[in-house]
């Protein structure tokens, strides 16, 4: 409850702000609708929203899911082969320089306009982050750990799963926590670029239709899904790190 107090607050001002800027600069509905439009229309249109929704949702969770699983093997296996970081670790750098939108008319025509398009591009925005942080926790495994597992006898695979990977943790969490906010991001783009369901497609078939409300409301769900998936996955990596450390 104490951490829902200031987001409650933040959003509680948010909308003071946004009617006042409505009313004070006599902003017609078309440019900028009031908080109580967008609230009328959100459940008006609830049933359309919610279906949209879910399918973005889905998009969402395989991507992150499918980015967390990769990224994580590929973070351990860089870390475990001094070849593998001289030639795969540039190409993964080089990568970030080409914009993801870029990339999503070529996975739209690869992949088709279903989920698995916009499955890629949430995967493809996620699994920098949680491969770089990852990787770096695992480099950064304190020198007398390693040094007592190899005075027990540990070799190469049991140093990295039984000491570099657990104290590796704390920064593959804090991975997934950026990738929890990036996600959206990959699927929205590629929604956006072609789909004909999600909450990117309705955004853009409402502003085409000059339904602006319809488009502040689909917003919004999209704005509140990635807090709520946020908020969740850190309470998850916080359980987790308790847990492991308990243990």
């Amino acid at each position: 409850m104490s951490r829902l107090l200031p987001i409650a607050a933040s959003a509680a001002l948010a909308l003071v702000l946004w009617q006042a800027l409505v009313v004070l600069a006599a902003l017609p509905p078309f440019i900028l609708p009031g908080p109580a439009r967008v609230a009328e229309t959100l459940w008006a249109s609830r049933a359309l929203i919610a279906e949209h929704a879910g399918i973005t949702v889905a998009e969402v969770l395989i991507g992150l899911a499918l980015g967390a699983v990769l990224g994580g093997l590929s973070a351990i296996g860089l870390a475990a082969s001094p070849a593998a970081r001289r030639l795969i670790r540039p190409m993964m750098v080089f990568s970030q320089a080409i914009p993801v939108f870029a990339l999503a008319p070529l996975l739209t025509l690869w992949l088709g306009y279903g989920l698995w398009s916009k499955i890629a591009m949430a995967l493809l925005i996620i699994y920098f982050p949680v491969t770089s942080a990852f990787f770096d926790a695992l480099m950064r495994t304190p020198q007398a750990m390693l040094d007592m597992g190899r005075v027990m006898g540990a070799g190469p695979a049991r140093l990295m799963w039984h000491i570099r990977v657990p104290a590796a943790l704390p920064g593959f969490a804090s991975g997934l926590r950026l990738a929890a906010v990036y996600a959206p991001i990959g699927a929205i783009i590629g929604e956006w670029v072609g789909a004909s369901k999600g909450l990117g497609y309705l955004m853009l078939l409402a502003n085409g239709r000059a339904k602006i409300d319809l488009m502040f409301a689909a917003l919004i769900v999209l704005a509140l899904f990635t807090l709520l998936l946020h908020m969740g996955v850190d309470r998850a990596c916080r359980r987790w790190l308790d847990g492991t450390a308990a243990g």
